[in-house]
């Protein structure tokens, strides 16, 4: 079964994740929320509560006031909310005044690495509840084109007839469909609450334009065992969370290229319907009553939509993207600690080494949205970051950022060498004032075309002499 319950990529396709002991995904691999084990999994001895709340879901379905679309983002908050427990301890007004001071100073330091001003209009300390709710409808773009395309692709292919007539069917299997899409989103957004460390934490802006956050419980529950204090580990985390929010603020497309992404991927999702049609004629309706018989069905891989070659090129284009921002925040990030924290190197390793194993942050992204950012990607994006900053200077490397076309794609990433080479001279002026040079490139086409017009106007003209 696949590991990315919405469709976004079958795991044979990554060798990166063929490779012995890389598993560690396995234990949220069930798309439909049936998970029966591994970390974060379903715990058989809750079957009564699980089932409990489920005819209340049903019950609500219909019900003034209820929530309609691909995804139940109620049943989500819900679920989500159950896993964090029925308090969480506020955060004191001591802890908020460190962060806000980590922030301060990491954004002094940083001033000296990068070209990008502050970004972050404030500094914030959230607790678990807090992220859930302030990144929720940053989630909801990620998850509702890949949840509208697979409920659209059961109505689509039916004759008309077949629709009138299916009709009232159709609406409770969309709305099945929302509570099964809510039901996992849930699931897994309740598990990353807990884990993650920033609202930057998986390289995505999830949280409102201009607000640096950090999540004080579960940065001093990572601190444990660190063996560095929990203060400079504060101030590490709070500098990559600033430089984050100055690439995001300072990149005006930067938001939309990332989220545009995983809309491209959605659009590019197809499924076998002729394996769902010779499956349907093999089914007993009184065995879906029994979810292991369901679970059983599911598992056998024929409603998993198909992977296209546009779907591939999206996901590419994805990886490839954050990955870039994160290798640049890496090598920004060293280069403004510097020697000010000394534990700075071996707390990058320490974070790339939960990015390469598969942290929750990782796992619990790649159940939502179908991406695993591959490490080796990451680790050659930075390789180029710092090349660029050592051969081009800080102000060219920061350059690249002044607009898509400019930025390295993924066979960039594999030959460093010919796209430096472009930075730095080559015979461009690109790096030197790209915007100047997109303004030129703008204007010579719009010449083009306007005399392209006059042209065809003369023979227009011509032919009706």
């Amino acid at each position: 079964m696949t590991d990315f319950p919405f469709g976004f990529s079958n795991p044979d396709d990554d060798p990166e994740r063929k490779k012995p002991g890389n598993e560690s995904g396995s234990g949220a691999n069930d798309p439909f929320g049936f998970m029966t084990g591994g970390t974060g999994g379903f715990d058989p001895s809750q079957l009564g509560q699980m089932l409990s709340q489920l005819g209340a879901m049903f019950s609500g379905m219909g019900q003034p006031g209820g929530q309609s679309g691909p995804v139940n983002y109620d049943v989500a908050k819900r679920l989500a909310r159950q896993q964090l427990g029925p308090s969480v301890t506020p955060v004191t007004e001591g802890t908020r005044r460190a962060v806000t001071d980590a922030a301060h100073l990491a954004e002094l330091w940083l001033d000296a690495a990068t070209t990008l001003p502050a970004g972050a209009t404030k500094t914030v300390a959230w607790t678990a509840n807090d992220w859930l709710e302030e990144t929720l409808p940053t989630w909801k773009r990620l998850c509702d084109p890949v949840a509208e395309q697979i409920s659209g692709m059961w109505t689509a292919t039916l004759p008309e007839e077949a629709k009138q007539f299916a009709g009232p069917m159709m609406g409770m299997l969309s709305q099945m469909g929302g509570l099964a899409f809510g039901s996992q989103l849930g699931q897994a957004l309740g598990q990353l609450a807990k884990e993650v460390l920033t609202s930057t934490d998986i390289g995505l802006p999830l949280g409102p334009d201009g607000t640096a956050a950090l999540l004080p419980a579960a940065i001093t529950e990572f601190s444990a065992g660190l063996e560095r204090p929990e203060s400079e580990i504060l101030v590490y985390l709070a500098a990559r969370e600033v430089a984050h929010q100055r690439l995001f603020a300072h990149v005006p497309w930067l938001r939309q290229q990332v989220l545009g992404a995983v809309e491209d991927y959605a659009r590019g999702i197809r499924m076998d319907f002729s394996a769902i049609e010779e499956a349907a004629q093999n089914i007993d309706p009184m065995s879906l009553a029994d979810p292991s018989k369901l679970e059983e069905l599911l598992s056998q891989g024929t409603f998993e939509p198909q992977t296209t070659p546009e779907q591939k090129a999206a996901l590419e284009r994805l990886e490839t993207l954050l990955a870039l921002i994160e290798g640049w925040v890496e090598v920004v990030v060293a280069d403004a600690v510097g020697d000010r924290l000394p534990g700075a190197g071996a707390l990058a390793e320490t974070l790339r080494r939960r990015r390469a194993t598969g942290g929750p942050a990782e796992q619990t992204f790649a159940t939502l949205v179908g991406l695993e950012l591959r490490p080796r990607k990451v680790r050659e994006a930075a390789a180029l970051w710092r090349r660029l900053t050592t051969d081009a200077g800080i102000e060219k490397r920061d350059g690249v950022w002044a607009h898509p076309d400019l930025l390295p794609d993924s066979d960039d990433l594999d030959n460093q060498a010919g796209f430096i080479d472009t930075v730095i001279g080559g015979g461009t002026t690109a790096f030197d004032d790209p915007l100047a040079q997109l303004a030129e490139t703008e204007a010579r086409e719009k010449k083009e075309r306007e005399a392209k017009g006059s042209t065809e106007d003369d023979k227009s003209s011509g032919d009706d002499a």
